[in-house]
């Protein structure tokens, strides 16, 4: 049985959403060379709960999880159809996971600032997935893994993060020049990924000073464990987007069975 692709998006700043760039063009070229899903599943760096939740709203809202932009961003409203029927043949996955249902949860801008991109008719039922911050970055790889048999009810998952994210250094010219240690710390990922080091991605931390710098806190690196942890041994691995924003963010993307 042929299963959905597996997706990691950088996400980076909101002002993607309205800017036409490199980065944005890479988006909207990997909707168009997708097989068309039946539904999409994303785990969101900006949703964090105590325990792992999905989203199982009929039309889920559009959050705006961000404060300071132009007008123009929040008049923008991704009105998909949430997967509430594609869930009732999963449910047993999910349960199999321990993931509970959240009936009141929008999408944030993590999910619908990539999806407005791949795609703009927002038509495709969406479900989102939150992070449980109790979690160790392996008992999230070990989660991912229980999820895997979605793929084979075409589902596409996307794990919608950052592997490279630190605010606090950021600087506000989206094409500042990335600092070296960001550079340094997004190859050493790279080259795991390609190698298949899953277990030196989990435990990022002993990766050097630049793991550090580069993932202050875990939130937006989480989302890139799930997509590698649902790669199959005969997945093949492609780089959609390599580039870094703000000097501080890698927007790196990537595919598994594509």
């Amino acid at each position: 049985m042929k299963k959905s692709p597996v997706l990691f998006l950088g996400h980076g700043s909101p002002m993607n959403i309205i800017l036409e760039n490199e980065y944005t063009a890479s988006l909207a070229q990997l909707g168009q060379s997708l097989p068309r899903p039946k539904a999409i599943l994303v785990v969101s760096a900006h949703w964090l709960t105590k325990g792992t939740y999905i989203t199982t709203n009929k039309q889920p809202e559009t959050i705006y999880d961000f404060y300071g932009f132009p007008q123009e961003l929040y008049d923008i409203h991704y009105a998909c159809p949430g997967a509430t029927k594609k869930l009732e043949e999963v449910a047993s996955i999910f349960e199999n996971a321990s993931v509970q249902y959240d009936e009141q949860r929008g999408l944030d801008h993590a999910a619908w600032s990539v999806l407005k991109h791949m795609y703009p008719k927002a038509d495709i039922p969406v479900m989102a997935m939150s992070l449980d911050h109790q979690k160790t970055p392996q008992e999230h790889y070990e989660l991912a893994k229980k999820l895997a048999p979605l793929r084979e009810h075409d589902i596409l998952i996307i794990g919608s993060g950052n592997i490279v994210h630190n605010l606090r250094l950021i600087d506000w010219d989206m094409e500042a020049k990335a600092f070296d240690w960001a550079v340094h710390f997004d190859n050493i990922v790279k080259e795991h990924l390609v190698a298949g080091n899953h277990q030196s991605l989990i435990e990022y931390e002993k990766l050097g000073k630049e793991a550090l710098l580069s993932v202050p806190t875990n939130d937006h690196y989480l989302p890139f464990l799930y997509a590698a942890a649902l790669q199959d041994t005969d997945d093949e691995l492609a780089f959609t987007y390599e580039g870094f924003q703000n000097a501080s963010m890698s927007m790196r993307c990537l595919s598994f069975g594509v």
